[in-house]
């Protein structure tokens, strides 16, 4: 398939009542590793499926909400041509640890979406 969906992942203001909430409305194995600047990323293991993650986002700006990942083989390119079709680039290509590379665009009708790529080692 080509470029699916391969990560969901929620910035919320509040981590610990987001995890109370999903975690007894949904069957999702939560996993708490720490974040390099700090903080908590807690992963959701779904099982079958694409799983995400959450975090406490400290922008006061950004109101909580999900964002959808998208794989992409070029991060730079798909950036770039999103933007050559119209999206505002919110983040532009940006390195996460050893794990690979992420954008965040809004498309031109106005809905946000991140765009993926991960390390060679870490697609097999």
């Amino acid at each position: 398939m080509a470029n699916p969906f391969v990560h969901i992942e929620l910035q919320t203001k509040d981590l610990a009542r987001s995890k109370d909430f999903y975690s007894k409305l949904f069957d999702w194995k939560l996993i708490d590793e720490p974040m390099a600047g700090g903080g908590t990323y807690t992963m959701i293991n779904v099982g079958e499926g694409t799983g995400g993650g959450m975090f406490t986002n400290p922008d006061p700006a950004v109101p909580p909400g999900w964002l959808a990942y998208v794989a992409v083989d070029d991060i730079a390119a798909s950036t770039k041509k999103a933007r050559e079709l119209g999206a505002t680039v919110v983040r532009d290509a940006t390195e996460v640890g050893g794990y690979g590379w992420f954008s965040v665009i809004v498309d031109p009708a106005g809905a946000a979406i991140a765009l993926w790529k991960p390390k060679q080692d870490m697609a097999k």
